[in-house]
């Protein structure tokens, strides 16, 4: 059976809004904080749009979009927060992991 990529979180710069997956309110409060705080911050430093996703094989992953007219949006400082992030949130991002890849 396939299974599709599955977004756990997102927010965007454009509709200043936070979005987490239904699917996910049974995580803590203090990850649903967290993750919010991470993506929010994320689209107000370097602009665009943020998702984490959990791939086919229960990877999280690390997305970013940003509308092709936005002259604000900063691709590179994008690809070296995204890198930041992976690293000092590698705990968190391997938990999230465990946690997909144990009930879905």
């Amino acid at each position: 059976m396939y299974q599709q990529d599955v977004v756990l979180c997102s927010a965007s710069r454009y509709t200043r809004k936070f979005y987490l997956n239904p699917d996910f309110q049974n995580l803590p409060d203090e990850v649903q904080k967290e993750l919010k705080v991470m993506c929010v911050l994320f689209t107000e430093d370097v602009g665009g749009i943020i998702l984490l996703m959990f791939d086919e094989n229960g990877n999280l992953r690390i997305v970013t979009d940003a509308e092709e007219d936005d002259i604000l949006f900063d691709e590179i400082g994008c690809d070296l927060k995204v890198r930041q992030l992976q690293k000092t949130k590698r705990e968190l991002f391997e938990q999230l992991e465990e946690y997909y890849n144990t009930f879905f």
